[in-house]
């Protein structure tokens, strides 16, 4: 049983690597085998599939590949958010903050998708803010396009917000960094969870 399993998860976690044009590195059996891998399939809100991350623990720190695509050009807020929840939206709730940070400090902020004029884009990057265990906790998570950029909250004190008078970032920018509507959305689920179970 164990043995069909192992064959299963190499297969789904190989086609996501071919899919997503991530490579074959993501799919070793290493790291099928220590349960240390994951993926997210991405949705709009619509409902159509339009991209994929993949997780994978290694070393202390979490190497992150995700691709999209049928996107907006431009810059793109993405973070990892604390609940596994897309549907319907926008049940995924705030960004993954254990930490109880501000915005540029979550663990869930992560680089911004650079999307390119025929809608795709491509993105890898390893963190040490958070760990599988942050990503599995009883809520889950989830990985999120927004439809903006993200300015991390870096709002420098010369700047005026609004009629308030008040330099500095606002509330809205210390929680989210004005990345703006979630257009995209994706559960992290485990893969090849190895020995777990019977």
């Amino acid at each position: 049983m164990r043995s069909i399993r192992a064959v299963i998860a190499v297969a789904v976690v190989a086609s996501v690597a071919l899919a997503t044009g991530i490579g074959a590195a993501l799919a070793t059996g290493d790291d099928e085998r220590s349960g240390k891998l994951a993926t997210a399939v991405i949705h709009n809100t619509a409902g159509d599939r339009v991209g994929v991350a993949v997780f994978k623990e290694r070393d202390g720190k979490v190497i992150v590949s995700a691709r999209v695509w049928r996107q907006v050009p431009g810059f793109h807020g993405a973070h990892v958010h604390e609940v596994g929840q897309c549907e319907p939206p926008p049940l995924a709730g705030g960004h993954l903050n254990p930490g109880g940070a501000t915005h540029g400090e979550h663990a869930g902020d992560v680089p911004s998708l650079l999307v390119n004029e025929d809608g795709t884009a491509q993105l890898q990057f390893a963190t040490d803010r958070f760990g599988f265990s942050d990503l599995f906790d009883a809520n889950g998570s989830a990985f999120i396009v927004h439809g903006d950029r993200d300015n991390y909250a870096h709002i420098p004190d010369r700047y005026i917000h609004g009629m308030t008078g008040v330099p500095g970032p606002d509330a809205v920018t210390l929680a989210t960094g004005d990345a703006g509507a979630r257009v995209a959305c994706g559960v992290i689920e485990l893969v090849g969870r190895g020995d777990d179970d019977d």
